[in-house]
């Protein structure tokens, strides 16, 4: 299989000929294997784990995203990834860096939330009206 891991302004990484993908869902983590069916996965904050041709099993931390396994080629797009380090510190990295929402975004999210909500209203309204 070819797999690419994008982000939203560039590829993380592209890596061709590997063996199998493991990755993370709210339902648990399932594998790809080179002969799965075409597939689309919702993707939760987690460790993706992929074998390359050589038998070296690389891990990488991402956030939220979407998995899309089409023929031989699998498409991985989440918003932030990590990789490089050793397995527990990419754990405790998922911990800090994607399931911790900071201030800044919680109140983002709210105020959108908000906007969306009257939005909502407003069209009901005028649709009623």
């Amino acid at each position: 299989m070819n797999l690419k891991i994008l982000l939203p302004f560039r590829v993380f990484t592209e890596v061709r000929n590997v063996r199998r993908v493991v990755a993370e869902t709210a339902h648990g983590s399932f594998g790809m294997l080179p002969h799965r069916l075409d597939c689309v996965a919702v993707l939760t904050a987690g460790i993706l784990l992929y074998e390359t041709a050589a038998g070296e099993e690389i891990y990488v931390a991402v956030d939220e995203g979407v998995l899309v396994k089409s023929g031989s080629e699998v498409r991985v797009s989440v918003r932030h990834a990590i990789s490089g380090m050793p397995l527990g510190s990419l754990r405790e990295a998922v911990t800090q860096e994607f399931l911790t929402l900071d201030e800044g975004e919680r109140q983002l999210r709210t105020v959108l939330a908000k906007l969306e909500n009257g939005f909502v209203r407003r069209f009901a309204e005028f649709q009623h009206g």
